[in-house]
Protein backbone atom coordinates (compact mmCIF):
# COMPACT_ATOMS: atom_id res chain seq x y z
CA UNK A 1 0.00 0.00 0.00
CA UNK A 2 2.98 2.06 0.97
CA UNK A 3 4.92 1.68 -2.57
CA UNK A 4 1.50 2.20 -4.32
CA UNK A 5 0.84 5.63 -2.93
CA UNK A 6 4.47 6.53 -3.87
CA UNK A 7 3.70 5.75 -7.20
CA UNK A 8 0.46 7.50 -7.27
CA UNK A 9 2.09 10.59 -5.39
CA UNK A 10 5.22 10.11 -8.39
CA UNK A 11 2.27 10.06 -11.14
CA UNK A 12 0.42 13.13 -9.40
CA UNK A 13 4.07 15.31 -9.25
CA UNK A 14 4.92 14.39 -12.95
CA UNK A 15 1.49 16.15 -14.09
CA UNK A 16 2.01 19.34 -11.95
CA UNK A 17 5.12 18.87 -13.76
CA UNK A 18 4.42 18.58 -17.22
CA UNK A 19 1.83 21.86 -16.07
CA UNK A 20 4.27 23.63 -15.55
CA UNK A 21 6.82 23.06 -17.91
CA UNK A 22 4.61 22.75 -21.01
CA UNK A 23 1.50 25.40 -20.42
CA UNK A 24 2.62 27.91 -17.57
CA UNK A 25 5.91 28.14 -18.80
CA UNK A 26 4.95 28.76 -22.72
CA UNK A 27 2.08 31.08 -21.77
CA UNK A 28 4.91 33.37 -20.27
CA UNK A 29 7.00 32.90 -22.81
CA UNK A 30 4.07 34.12 -25.19
CA UNK A 31 3.74 37.34 -23.23
CA UNK A 32 7.13 37.99 -23.34
CA UNK A 33 6.75 38.02 -27.02
CA UNK A 34 3.72 40.69 -26.93
CA UNK A 35 5.64 42.80 -24.73
CA UNK A 36 7.87 42.69 -27.64
CA UNK A 37 5.47 43.28 -30.26
CA UNK A 38 4.06 46.36 -28.43
CA UNK A 39 7.56 47.38 -27.66
CA UNK A 40 8.12 48.28 -31.46
CA UNK A 41 4.87 49.09 -31.66
CA UNK A 42 5.28 52.16 -29.09
CA UNK A 43 8.17 52.44 -28.85
CA UNK A 44 8.22 56.29 -30.70
CA UNK A 45 4.61 57.42 -28.94
CA UNK A 46 6.13 56.63 -25.44
CA UNK A 47 10.19 57.34 -25.20
CA UNK A 48 10.40 55.31 -21.88
CA UNK A 49 8.39 51.82 -23.14
CA UNK A 50 12.25 49.94 -24.17
CA UNK A 51 13.36 50.24 -20.92
CA UNK A 52 9.67 49.45 -19.05
CA UNK A 53 9.02 46.20 -21.40
CA UNK A 54 13.10 45.25 -20.99
CA UNK A 55 12.44 45.10 -17.38
CA UNK A 56 9.30 42.79 -17.58
CA UNK A 57 10.75 40.95 -19.98
CA UNK A 58 13.92 40.23 -17.26
CA UNK A 59 10.85 39.30 -14.63
CA UNK A 60 8.97 36.85 -16.96
CA UNK A 61 12.73 35.00 -18.04
CA UNK A 62 13.56 34.15 -14.28
CA UNK A 63 10.11 33.37 -13.36
CA UNK A 64 10.05 30.58 -16.71
CA UNK A 65 13.89 29.76 -15.56
CA UNK A 66 12.21 28.82 -12.09
CA UNK A 67 9.50 27.35 -13.41
CA UNK A 68 11.86 25.06 -15.17
CA UNK A 69 13.82 24.46 -11.89
CA UNK A 70 10.74 23.21 -10.09
CA UNK A 71 9.26 21.24 -12.84
CA UNK A 72 12.82 18.98 -12.52
CA UNK A 73 13.14 18.64 -9.51
CA UNK A 74 9.12 17.80 -9.30
CA UNK A 75 9.45 14.70 -11.72
CA UNK A 76 12.34 12.29 -12.69
CA UNK A 77 11.62 12.68 -16.07
CA UNK A 78 14.81 14.93 -16.85
CA UNK A 79 16.11 11.19 -17.35
CA UNK A 80 13.96 11.68 -20.37
CA UNK A 81 14.37 14.67 -21.52
CA UNK A 82 18.10 15.16 -21.12
CA UNK A 83 20.10 11.86 -20.44
CA UNK A 84 21.25 10.07 -16.93
CA UNK A 85 24.05 12.06 -17.06
CA UNK A 86 22.61 15.61 -17.00
CA UNK A 87 20.38 13.94 -14.17
CA UNK A 88 22.93 13.25 -11.90
CA UNK A 89 25.10 16.30 -12.48
CA UNK A 90 22.03 18.29 -11.83
CA UNK A 91 21.15 16.00 -8.63
CA UNK A 92 24.51 16.85 -7.17
CA UNK A 93 24.75 20.02 -7.72
CA UNK A 94 21.48 20.85 -5.85
CA UNK A 95 22.09 18.51 -3.19
CA UNK A 96 25.32 20.03 -2.81
CA UNK A 97 23.92 22.98 -1.72
CA UNK A 98 22.30 21.35 1.41
CA UNK A 99 25.22 19.00 2.04
CA UNK A 100 28.22 20.83 3.84
CA UNK A 101 30.60 18.05 3.16
CA UNK A 102 32.42 17.49 -0.43
CA UNK A 103 30.28 15.64 -3.27
CA UNK A 104 32.00 14.20 -6.18
CA UNK A 105 30.77 12.47 -9.31
CA UNK A 106 32.60 10.42 -11.78
CA UNK A 107 30.94 9.21 -15.10
CA UNK A 108 31.65 6.58 -17.49
CA UNK A 109 30.99 7.98 -21.11
CA UNK A 110 30.89 4.80 -22.36
CA UNK A 111 27.97 4.26 -19.70
CA UNK A 112 24.74 4.88 -21.91
CA UNK A 113 22.19 3.31 -19.22
CA UNK A 114 18.70 2.73 -21.55
CA UNK A 115 15.64 5.42 -20.09
CA UNK A 116 14.14 2.48 -18.06
CA UNK A 117 17.01 1.43 -16.04
CA UNK A 118 18.52 5.08 -15.93
CA UNK A 119 15.30 6.24 -14.18
CA UNK A 120 15.67 3.47 -11.50
CA UNK A 121 19.05 4.54 -11.63
CA UNK A 122 18.21 8.29 -10.51
CA UNK A 123 15.62 7.56 -8.02
CA UNK A 124 18.18 4.72 -6.27
CA UNK A 125 20.95 7.53 -6.48
CA UNK A 126 18.54 10.18 -4.95
CA UNK A 127 17.80 8.09 -1.80
CA UNK A 128 21.46 6.65 -1.54
CA UNK A 129 22.84 10.27 -1.08
CA UNK A 130 19.74 11.29 0.98
CA UNK A 131 20.64 8.50 3.50
CA UNK A 132 24.36 9.05 2.73
CA UNK A 133 24.14 12.65 3.99
CA UNK A 134 22.29 12.19 6.89
CA UNK A 135 24.69 9.75 8.45
CA UNK A 136 26.87 10.60 11.41
CA UNK A 137 30.30 11.94 10.46
CA UNK A 138 29.70 11.46 6.50
CA UNK A 139 31.68 14.77 5.06
CA UNK A 140 32.87 12.98 1.75
CA UNK A 141 30.36 11.34 -0.91
CA UNK A 142 31.20 9.76 -3.96
CA UNK A 143 29.00 8.68 -6.80
CA UNK A 144 30.44 6.69 -9.94
CA UNK A 145 28.47 5.66 -12.87
CA UNK A 146 30.27 2.86 -15.20
CA UNK A 147 30.00 -0.14 -17.46
CA UNK A 148 32.11 -2.89 -15.33
CA UNK A 149 32.06 -6.60 -16.52
CA UNK A 150 28.92 -6.33 -18.26
CA UNK A 151 26.74 -4.50 -16.27
CA UNK A 152 25.87 -1.03 -15.63
CA UNK A 153 27.06 -0.30 -11.92
CA UNK A 154 26.06 2.89 -10.01
CA UNK A 155 28.36 3.08 -6.98
CA UNK A 156 27.87 5.50 -4.00
CA UNK A 157 30.60 5.29 -1.06
CA UNK A 158 30.64 7.93 1.74
CA UNK A 159 33.19 8.29 4.90
CA UNK A 160 30.26 8.33 7.21
CA UNK A 161 30.62 6.57 10.76
CA UNK A 162 29.37 3.39 10.91
CA UNK A 163 26.87 2.56 13.83
CA UNK A 164 26.25 -1.75 13.61
CA UNK A 165 23.60 -1.16 16.27
CA UNK A 166 21.74 0.39 13.28
CA UNK A 167 22.99 -2.56 10.44
CA UNK A 168 19.56 -4.36 10.82
CA UNK A 169 17.42 -1.23 10.62
CA UNK A 170 15.79 -0.08 7.58
CA UNK A 171 14.77 3.68 6.60
CA UNK A 172 12.57 4.64 4.52
CA UNK A 173 14.92 5.39 2.05
CA UNK A 174 16.48 2.39 2.35
CA UNK A 175 13.14 0.71 1.77
CA UNK A 176 12.41 2.89 -1.42
CA UNK A 177 15.74 1.83 -2.60
CA UNK A 178 15.14 -1.61 -2.05
CA UNK A 179 11.58 -1.14 -4.02
CA UNK A 180 13.16 0.31 -7.37
CA UNK A 181 15.78 -2.40 -7.55
CA UNK A 182 13.28 -4.99 -7.23
CA UNK A 183 10.74 -3.35 -9.46
CA UNK A 184 13.16 -3.04 -12.12
CA UNK A 185 15.30 -6.13 -11.76
CA UNK A 186 18.56 -4.13 -9.98
CA UNK A 187 20.85 -5.98 -8.15
CA UNK A 188 21.31 -3.70 -4.96
CA UNK A 189 23.84 -3.96 -1.94
CA UNK A 190 25.29 -2.28 0.95
CA UNK A 191 28.36 -2.87 2.68
CA UNK A 192 29.74 -0.83 5.99
CA UNK A 193 32.82 -1.16 6.69
CA UNK A 194 34.17 0.59 9.97
CA UNK A 195 36.32 3.29 9.59
CA UNK A 196 35.52 3.53 6.21
CA UNK A 197 32.12 4.33 6.07
CA UNK A 198 29.15 2.65 3.29
CA UNK A 199 29.42 1.44 -0.02
CA UNK A 200 25.96 1.38 -2.25
CA UNK A 201 26.08 -0.72 -5.63
CA UNK A 202 23.26 -1.15 -8.07
CA UNK A 203 24.11 -2.98 -11.06
CA UNK A 204 22.11 -4.38 -13.88
CA UNK A 205 23.52 -6.36 -16.60
CA UNK A 206 24.57 -4.50 -19.78
CA UNK A 207 22.72 -7.17 -22.72
CA UNK A 208 19.42 -7.54 -20.72
CA UNK A 209 19.32 -3.50 -20.23
CA UNK A 210 19.97 -3.33 -24.39
CA UNK A 211 16.81 -5.85 -24.53
CA UNK A 212 14.11 -3.75 -22.26
CA UNK A 213 15.59 -0.69 -23.71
Amino acid sequence: MLFAAISEHEAALARVSRLLHDDVSQVLSAVGLQLDAMRMDFRELAPGVNDRTAEIQRMLEQAIEQLRDISNELNPSIVERAGLHFALERLIGKMGKSFNGTLRLQIDPAAHVPTPLAKAFYKIAECGLENAMARPGCSLIEVQLKRSRGDFVLEIADNSTVDRSESNSRSLTRLLMDYYAAKNHVALSVNSTPGKGDLLRASHPVAESAVEG
